[in-house]
């Protein structure tokens, strides 16, 4: 996966947490913990590739 399609699903999914963040009020609702942690998969992915990739 490219950095560019990386940086949609990670948009994607900020957006998607914070509509379950508004749509429950708190934080420590499992769905919003478990799409915290989709989030924090992406940027690590999106970190990785990174890494990988030399700076243009």
């Amino acid at each position: 996966m490219d950095c560019g399609e990386l940086k949609l699903q990670i948009e994607a999914a900020r957006q998607k947490l914070y509509q379950l963040k508004m749509d429950y009020g708190n934080l420590l609702h499992p769905h919003v913990i478990q799409q915290s942690m989709v989030l924090d998969d992406l940027i690590n992915q999106y970190n990785q590739v990174k890494i990988k990739k030399p700076i243009e």
